[in-house]
């Protein structure tokens, strides 16, 4: 089946605040640009901003809260059964913060995608911009990948890479990264949806290739004339 004959992959998205980046894949999305359809947002907090984007996007947002349930499996009960109500192919977590357990990962092994702001395997967990500014580092950037039962541990299979000024801010740096978050979210999405990324027994294929090293986008790169 070609990607131009085949359904939109359904996506259930996964926040707990802004959702600057569901929101940019939910554009992506209604542009066309991408062979997929977010048919769920949901936050484990309520009242966030990205559920109002969501629900101006026209999508439907929910809010399976963290708080207030009998633990994490009866939290991870609820929240898979929003999931596989809406039959998503694909599970996003886009600033989604609650760390997820590993027999969830192992529910949706294949199909859930993460998106972490750091050149992974570097800087794994909380303040990456901060860290890596520490580390006086040359270069930062944003890893998708699939998600395990290892916290940002899943294979990578896109990264964008940004250079370090030495005049910036976390805040600057953090910026930086978030714009090429926008970019390569909905590449892999994309990538998944017209059958091109898949998952094989823990390993990543594309085109029917294993991904040994992760592909890399450098938007701030100047580009050749040709």
């Amino acid at each position: 089946m070609s990607s131009g004959s085949r359904p939109p992959l359904q996506l259930a998205i996964l926040i707990s605040g802004r959702g600057s980046n569901m929101a940019a894949i939910a554009r992506a999305c209604a542009a066309r640009q991408i062979n997929a359809q977010v048919g769920i947002v949901i936050s484990d907090r309520p009242g966030v901003a990205g559920l109002t984007i969501a629900r101006e996007l026209g999508i439907e947002a929910a809010e399976v809260p963290w708080q207030g349930t009998d633990g994490r499996e009866a939290f991870e009960r609820a929240l898979g059964a929003r999931i596989d109500a809406r039959g998503a192919g694909l599970v996003v977590l886009a600033g989604f913060m609650r760390i997820l357990s590993p027999e969830f990962a192992a529910r949706y092994a294949g199909r859930m995608l993460n998106i972490h702001p750091s050149l992974l395997p570097k800087y794994t967990g909380l303040h990456t911009h901060r860290r890596a500014l520490e580390a006086r580092d040359a270069e930062h950037g944003a890893s998708v990948h699939f998600v395990t039962a290892e916290l940002d541990g899943g294979p990578v299979v896109l990264q964008s890479r940004v250079p370090v000024h030495a005049t910036d801010t976390e805040s600057d740096l953090s910026a930086r990264v978030q714009a090429t978050e926008h970019i390569i979210y909905p590449r892999v999405i994309g990538m998944v949806a017209d059958g091109r990324l898949s998952w094989d027994e823990g390993q990543v294929r594309l085109d029917g290739k294993l991904l040994d090293t992760p592909l890399v986008e450098r938007p701030d790169a100047p580009r050749e004339r040709h």
